[in-house]
């Protein structure tokens, strides 16, 4: 049937030519004044969103394979992409700081108070997830995908963080001013730090594969354009993908977030509304995913971002998975109320999975371990509530 390879040439034609316009945009930027780290963050978006489509690289679907299925593929996915973001950033660190026993933190790692308002903001976000169905990195990709709750998601996490801004005095004053930040090559050194996350991640992978794994829904491909191109990836190859990106990232830019461009815009709009108080106690002397109020139209996390989406749909527009769907109301209403809880929790918690979790792990941060358990237990729960009430499948 000639419509078939017409169709799929017309994706591909396509899907390079928007692989042009960002290649074409970064070199753009980069020849003006001060816009290096501008295409960088153009470049390194677009990998990183590459990567995530390819791999399916989303937390809530990989631990609810795990716990429906008892399919751990995912999750191991997710442990590569640790073990390989915490060797590189020890490597990065070990050059920039040689001795991690002072006063000083590496400059820009997401290292942030530990304490229950942490613990608090992983659960809204995991519960947050399950209720708009992905995570604030996954609702992008798949924005390129056309996902129907997608936009709404984002709209609801915009004004999770207004809500976050609004209670982050209280919760501050009540937990976070005087809650430890606690960097652990700090206090067992770069080798000790990184022995101890790899015995964490090395015995969680031999927890996970005590059992047989369950076979594949579909042979590998042997074509290697159709494997890169249109088959999903392993999971652990993404993994490792994500935890190369994440160091790179930091080397040449900063630790890898998706929420910065968000929060900020989310903040700049609310305060010129005159919604969050006249100061935000403490919440600009902290590492995580700044949410400082944006000053110019293009800025490093905002051009992330649009890598991610633009490479994202191209990614699945060569594979034949852009499936647009028209937003129905549960569409609508579980994307804003649980972006609502994704916001919240990513403002409360100073990032994301991404952010506060991947990144914080991979430099050393007890708060990325602390935010992820909170955020699985989130998940986990609202999972079994969600199904036993009914509205969850």
């Amino acid at each position: 049937m000639p419509a078939a390879p017409a169709g799929a040439a017309l994706r591909a034609g396509i899907a390079v030519g928007l692989a042009g316009l960002l290649a074409g945009s970064a070199w753009h930027l980069s020849g003006e004044a001060g816009g290096s780290r501008l295409a960088l963050s153009l470049v390194f978006g677009a990998l990183f969103g590459f990567v995530l489509q390819r791999s399916r690289f989303c937390f809530l679907c990989v631990w609810r394979d795990f716990l429906d299925h008892g399919d751990p593929r995912g999750v191991l996915g997710l442990l590569a992409a640790l073990a390989a973001g915490m060797a590189g950033y020890t490597v990065v660190f070990g050059a920039w700081l040689p001795d991690p026993s002072g006063t000083r933190l590496p400059p820009g790692a997401h290292i942030g108070p530990v304490g229950p308002v942490l613990a608090l903001a992983g659960l809204a976000f995991g519960a947050g997830m399950v209720v708009s169905g992905s995570c604030l990195s996954a609702h992008l990709y798949r924005l390129g995908e056309g996902a129907p709750a997608a936009p709404f998601a984002l709209l609801g996490a915009a004004l999770g963080f207004v809500l976050g801004f609004a209670t982050w005095n209280p919760l501050y004053l009540a937990g976070i001013a005087e809650a430890p930040v606690t960097w652990l090559p700090r206090h067992l050194g770069y080798a000790g730090s990184l022995v101890a996350g790899l015995a964490v991640v090395g015995g969680l992978t031999l927890w996970l594969l005590r059992r047989p794994l369950p076979p594949r829904s579909a042979p590998a491909d042997t074509d290697p354009l159709r494997a890169v191109f249109v088959a999903r990836w392993p999971t652990w190859l993404g993994g490792l993908a994500v935890g190369a990106i994440g160091t790179l990232a930091y080397l040449r830019l900063g630790p890898l977030g998706v929420t910065a461009e968000l929060g900020g815009r989310s903040r700049q709009a609310a305060s010129a509304l005159g919604l969050l108080p006249d100061r935000l106690e403490g919440l600009d002397g902290f590492r995580g995913c700044a949410t400082a109020l944006r000053d110019g139209l293009l800025t490093p996390n905002g051009l992330f971002v649009g890598g991610l989406v633009v490479a994202s749909f191209a990614a699945a527009l060569a594979a034949g998975q852009f499936r647009p769907v028209r937003p129905g109301r549960g569409h609508v209403l579980r994307g804003l109320a649980g972006g609502v809880l994704l916001g919240w929790g990513a403002m409360t918690g100073l990032g994301c999975s991404i952010g506060t979790l991947l990144s914080g792990i991979m430099a050393g941060a007890l708060s990325g371990w602390v935010f992820g358990i909170a955020m699985l237990v989130g998940i986990t729960v609202t999972l079994r509530l969600g199904r036993r009430v009914g509205w969850l499948a």
